[in-house]
C-alpha cells in the first residue's frame, strides 16, 4: 500500500483556504492510498495526526509521495518544495524555481514578456517606489497587487490617488513588492492544467461576479462559477495553447490552473496568472473544470500522483 501524506495549513494568509482544500482532497482520495496528514500551524509547527512532529524529514523519508496543498507563501512559493528536494522526497507540484517563478507575479511577467505572452500593461514597485511614477504610466482605475499571493488577499481597484494610496498601503501588508496594473473591463477566464502522459487542458471556466473578484467574492459572497463559456472556437483554442506554453515556458510539473483576461469587445485575450498549487475546494475552479470534462475528483488526485513518481524515477 503506498504512503501518501497530505501537508496543509501553513503560515501564509491562505491559512484557511488550504484547510478546505484538505477537507476536499481527503473526502475524494482513492482509498488504496495509506494516507497520512501534516497540519502546519500558523507559527510554522508541524502535526502529524493532532501531536507535534519531533523530526519532520525522516517521517516525510519514508512516505511514497508527498502531496503538498499549503497555499501561498512557504507552500506555494518554492520553499517546501526545496525541503523536499533535499532530502530527495518525491511530491506532487512544480519543482523550487518553477513554483517561485509562478508565484512572484513581478517576476512572471517579467519572464512572460521575454516569451511575447500577452498582458495588460503593468508598473513592478516597492515602497520605495513614487506615486508620480504610477501615475505617470497610468490612467485611472488601476489595479494594485501583492507580488506572491494568492486567493485575491491584498488586491484592489483605485479610482483616484486617494484610493491609489490606500490600495498601496493594504497591498504592502502582504508583500515588500507590488504590481499595480492598468485595469480593463474584461471577462475572467479559468483553465486547469494536468499531466497525464502529455499537458491536457481543461474546458474553460468562467468567474462571474458582481463587481470586482476579491478574496469575499471568491469564498464568501455566492460569485457564480461556470465551467462552460459561450467563447468562440478560436478564443478556447488560443487561451489552450497559451496556458500550454505558459506551464513549459515556467517549467511546471503535475499540474497548474491558469488565469487570463478577455476584452470581448476588442477581442483581446491576457495571460492574467498561474496558480501551482490551485484551490482543491469544493467550490474551486480547478478541479470543477475537470470534472466537467469527465474526470472524477479521485481520479484526478490519482493523475497527479502518478504524475509525481513518473517524474522523479
Amino acid at each position: 500500500m503506498e504512503k501518501i501524506t497530505v501537508i496543509y495549513g501553513g503560515k501564509s494568509f491562505e491559512h484557511d483556504i488550504s484547510i478546505r482544500s484538505y477537507k476536499s482532497f481527503v473526502e475524494n482520495i482513492n482509498k488504496k492510498y495509506q494516507l497520512s496528514t501534516i497540519y502546519v500551524d500558523k507559527d510554522g509547527l508541524w502535526y502529524e495526526n493532532n501531536k507535534l512532529m519531533n523530526n519532520v524529514v525522516d517521517f516525510l523519508k519514508e512516505q511514497d509521495v508527498i502531496f503538498p496543498l499549503i497555499h501561498g507563501n512557504i507552500g506555494e512559493d518554492g520553499k517546501l518544495q526545496g525541503l523536499l528536494e533535499t532530502f530527495n522526497i518525491k511530491y506532487v507540484g512544480s519543482n523550487t524555481i518553477s513554483s517561485a517563478l509562478a508565484m512572484d507575479k513581478g517576476f512572471c511577467k517579467i519572464i512572460l514578456d521575454k516569451y511575447n505572452i500577452k498582458q495588460v500593461p503593468y508598473l513592478i514597485i516597492n515602497k520605495k517606489s513614487k506615486i508620480k511614477e504610477i501615475i505617470e504610466k497610468f490612467t485611472f482605475p488601476i489595479i494594485i497587487k501583492p507580488a506572491n499571493g494568492g486567493s485575491s488577499i491584498g488586491i484592489n481597484v483605485a479610482h483616484n490617488t486617494k484610493e491609489l494610496i490606500k490600495a498601496l498601503n493594504n497591498a504592502f501588508k502582504y508583500d515588500k513588492k507590488v504590481v499595480v496594473e492598468k485595469y480593463i473591463t474584461a471577462r475572467e477566464l479559468e483553465i486547469g492544467i494536468i499531466n497525464n502522459n502529455g499537458i491536457i487542458t481543461s474546458s474553460v471556466g468562467e468567474i462571474k461576479s458582481n463587481g470586482f473578484y476579491d478574496y469575499e467574492s471568491k469564498y464568501i459572497k455566492n460569485t457564480e462559477v461556470l465551467v462552460n463559456t459561450n467563447l468562440k472556437k478560436e478564443t478556447i483554442l488560443k487561451i489552450k495553447e497559451t496556458a500550454r506554453n505558459v506551464f513549459k515556458i515556467l517549467e511546471c510539473s503535475d499540474f497548474a490552473r491558469c488565469d487570463f483576461l478577455y476584452d470581448e469587445y476588442n477581442d483581446e485575450l491576457y495571460f492574467n496568472e498561474i496558480n501551482t498549487i490551485p484551490g482543491f475546494t469544493e467550490i474551486s475552479m480547478f478541479p470543477k473544470l475537470f470534472i466537467n470534462d469527465g474526470y472524477t475528483y479521485t481520479e484526478i488526485i490519482d493523475i497527479l500522483i502518478k504524475s509525481a513518481k513518473k517524474r522523479f524515477k
